[in-house]
Order: C-alpha cells, then sequence, then structure tokens
C-alpha cells in the first residue's frame, strides 16, 4: 500500500510539472513571437533573372568575384604570409617535446596567425593606403586597385623566395628570362615562396629538436646501464625536457626567432 501511494503522489507531483512546463512554453514562444513582431529583421534576397543593363551585369560579376575571393581567403592568408612558416615550426617544437597535444592545434593555430597579423602588419598596411582606400573611395578602378594591391605582397613574398625555387617555377611555366622582379607574375612567385619556406621552416624544426634529441639519447642510455629496459625513456625524458624548456624560457627564444627572421 505504501509503495502504491507513493506511485500515486509521483504521477500526480509529475503531472503538475508537465503542465508548468507546458505553460512555461506557451509563454515563452508567445513572448518571443510578439518580440519579433515589434524589432524589424532585416532581410537578404539573392535573385537570379534576366538584366539589359550592363551596369547590373557589371555589379553581379564583381559580386561573383568576391566571393570566389572570400571562399579562397584561409588558403591565400596560408600561403603568402609568414603563416606556413610559423605553424610548421611550432608543430616541430611541439613534437620534439613530446607532449601529444599540449599546446592543442587550436592554441597554436590561435597563436601563429596572430603573430601572422602582427608580422604581416606592414605591407597590410600599404595595400590599404595605396589599393583598398583609393579604390572605396572611388578615386582608381578595379584592375588599378588589384595590381596595387598584390604589389606589397608581392615584394614582400620576392625577399623570402630563394633564386633557385624561383627559377624552377619559371622553367616549368616556360616563361622567358625576366630583366626584373616586376616582371614576374604573382601566379609563380607563390609556389616559389611556399616551398621556400618550407625549407626555413624545415631547418628551423631541426634545430630546436636538436637539445632535445640529446636528453632522449642521454636518459634511453642511462635507463640501459640500469638494466630498465622495460620502462619507456619518454616517461623520465619528458618532465627534463619540459624543465629545460621552461628554464631557458622557450616560448620567448622561438617567439623572437620567427618574427626576427621575417623582420631581421
Amino acid at each position: 500500500m505504501r509503495i502504491m501511494n507513493s506511485v500515486t503522489r509521483w504521477n500526480m507531483k509529475s503531472n503538475w510539472i508537465y503542465r508548468i512546463v507546458f505553460f512555461l512554453t506557451i509563454g515563452l514562444l508567445a513572448g518571443s513571437s510578439a518580440v519579433a513582431q515589434t524589432v524589424p529583421i532585416p532581410s537578404f534576397n539573392l535573385e537570379i533573372g534576366q538584366s539589359t543593363n550592363p551596369d547590373q551585369v557589371a555589379s553581379t560579376l564583381q559580386i561573383i568575384a568576391l566571393l570566389t575571393v572570400l571562399s579562397l581567403a584561409p588558403a591565400i592568408l596560408i600561403m603568402t604570409t609568414s603563416f606556413t612558416r610559423i605553424i610548421i615550426v611550432l608543430s616541430f617544437m611541439r613534437n620534439a617535446l613530446g607532449t601529444q597535444q599540449s599546446p592543442p592545434n587550436q592554441v597554436l593555430l590561435g597563436f601563429a596567425m596572430f603573430l601572422t597579423f602582427f608580422i604581416m602588419a606592414n605591407p597590410w598596411s600599404q595595400v590599404y593606403d595605396q589599393a583598398l582606400k583609393p579604390y572605396f573611395n572611388k578615386q582608381i578602378g578595379q584592375e588599378v586597385a588589384f595590381q596595387r594591391a598584390s604589389q606589397p605582397i608581392k615584394n614582400w613574398m620576392v625577399r623570402f623566395t630563394r633564386e633557385k625555387d624561383l627559377g624552377l617555377f619559371l622553367r616549368i611555366a616556360k616563361l622567358k628570362r625576366p630583366k626584373n622582379i616586376s616582371e614576374v607574375p604573382i601566379w609563380v612567385i607563390i609556389p616559389a615562396f611556399v616551398i621556400s619556406e618550407l625549407k626555413t621552416a624545415f631547418q628551423m624544426g631541426f634545430i630546436i629538436y636538436i637539445p632535445f634529441l640529446v636528453i632522449d639519447m642521454v636518459v634511453s642510455s642511462v635507463l640501459m646501464s640500469m638494466g630498465m629496459m622495460m620502462l619507456p625513456p619518454i616517461m623520465i625524458s619528458l618532465p627534463f625536457k619540459i624543465m629545460l624548456f621552461v628554464l631557458v624560457d622557450g616560448w620567448y627564444l622561438i617567439t623572437a626567432s620567427l618574427v626576427k627572421s621575417f623582420t631581421g
């Protein structure tokens, strides 16, 4: 009987709970509908149709080109800036420490992105002053704005591009030997810049690996001499590598080396 009474009381309480939740839901829906009626929400319509006005056709093509550029923005950010070298060096550093996913990928990517903004501030400011600002003020056309915008980025990439890599893509593209760097198209400079950055990043990563590799070798030799062959060396060497990295202020040294490799 006690069990039946407790079940009955629980059913009565649950019915009241369901009723309260139902009325609260109705009240929230009614309130949200009232807010939606009082607050104007802007709408955006994208229509496809025929046009006989050349200005409308040109505007449509400009919008399509803008959407294409926005879709390629991550690739442009990675391949035409210092982001490639920075993220590779940071990945080498994490692998050399052997800390698995610490720092996590989100932290490394965010740090590399903000370092990229810091390093590219000067070229991007030139792009804004020479191309975007006059274009927004309707002082120059779209083609002139594109040429002026690409010139600072092109000059910046050439500073860190090896002649060997640049000559490789000039031969692959079967272009004549240019008289100066201004005659080299930007679509040739970008892949040459990327492979130059990859080589530089791997060189810096190898230098970072050396002290941590020495610690691993010393710990492995000590464990083998003590007969502890079943004990993984990484368990002993990891605290020593973290301690060494903290004592020498590793983040400061790596950040300073990365920034000076572009600005020094």
